[in-house]
């Protein structure tokens, strides 16, 4: 799962840990409707599936998300509750030939960025959660976040009366990706924990790999990494590409969090998703190691 915000950006980043979340869309447990050709034996080939990718991303449909499933062979349209019958139909349209090759799937809620006002990192007009501590090759410290939460974003407060700074952004992706970073100028604590996990390695994680999330609106939350490489369109030209999607929850407040495993592993930072922490939900993450590699920093 980034889309430039003409209102106030709903991301909350925690400061005290290296903990963040998000524009997240939060969603409720996805519910599978099974396609009118669900049970057809054809293979498709690597061209069609991406030909059929390509066709979701053209029909600009806002609240889709798609991605290729291996196991099925199929990509998976996964739509949140604001996609009517039509807009359905429209993706089909645009796909053409390869139109069987889609896998619609329903989940409640609406995907978005989880954006809101709390105790985290504060922009000028806007907060987010913090996602993970780096360094680069010679010590200077940085945290990464959301980009959509750097975007637009220069200074950065540790307390919502903006008396405390702790950073100037130093560099902004999205949309297309949604990563920043801010490099610290204050005096906080900057700890290479996650909720009290000590983070020593950064990874991709696989389908199906238990995963934590943290967020300055709703704390920490498990789940587990549902798929990989997931394009996300937020609306407004807001399209987000090679997503990990998870079954963990998030609300507004929770981008730009961090997303990492029980043994130290860092994977993302929370763009969006649909939902809540009552029902459930499902969450985008930014790969990390994008993020690493783009600015030339390491976890500590």
């Amino acid at each position: 799962m980034r889309i430039k915000r003409t209102t106030p950006r709903s991301g909350i980043a925690r400061r005290t840990r290296l903990i963040a979340v998000s524009t997240g869309l939060v969603a409720a447990a996805a519910i599978a409707i099974p396609n009118a050709n669900a049970a057809d034996p054809a293979t498709f080939s690597a061209t069609q599936l991406k030909s059929a990718g390509s066709s979701v991303l053209k029909a600009d449909v806002p609240g889709t998300a798609w991605a290729v499933d291996a196991k099925t062979n199929r990509v998976v349209v996964t739509v949140d509750s604001t996609v009517s019958t039509a807009e359905i139909a429209k993706i089909k349209q645009q796909a053409g030939t390869n139109a069987s090759a889609l896998t619609i799937k329903h989940t409640a809620g609406k995907f978005q960025k989880l954006i809101q006002g709390g105790d985290a990192i504060y922009a000028s007009s806007w907060r987010c959660s913090l996602g993970f501590n780096v360094q680069n090759s010679s010590g200077t410290q940085y945290f990464l976040t959301a980009g959509h939460c750097t975007d637009g974003a220069g200074t950065w407060w540790s307390n919502s009366g903006h008396t405390t700074v702790i950073g100037s952004t130093a560099g902004s992706s999205f949309p297309g990706n949604d990563y920043g970073i801010v490099q610290y100028s204050g005096s906080v604590s900057r700890p290479g924990t996650a909720n009290g996990v000590d983070i020593t390695r950064a990874a991709t994680p696989s389908v199906g790999t238990t995963v934590i999330r943290d967020g300055s609106t709703t704390g920490t939350h498990s789940g587990r990494v549902t798929a990989l490489n997931v394009s996300v369109n937020y609306g407004g030209g807001d399209v987000v590409g090679g997503l990990i999607q998870t079954t963990v929850c998030a609300e507004p407040g929770d981008s730009g969090g961090s997303l990492y495993g029980s043994n130290g592993t860092a994977y993302g930072l929370t763009s969006g998703g649909s939902g809540n922490c009552s029902s459930g939900g499902t969450t985008f993450f930014q790969p990390v190691t994008e993020a690493l590699a783009a600015y030339g920093v390491s976890v500590y």
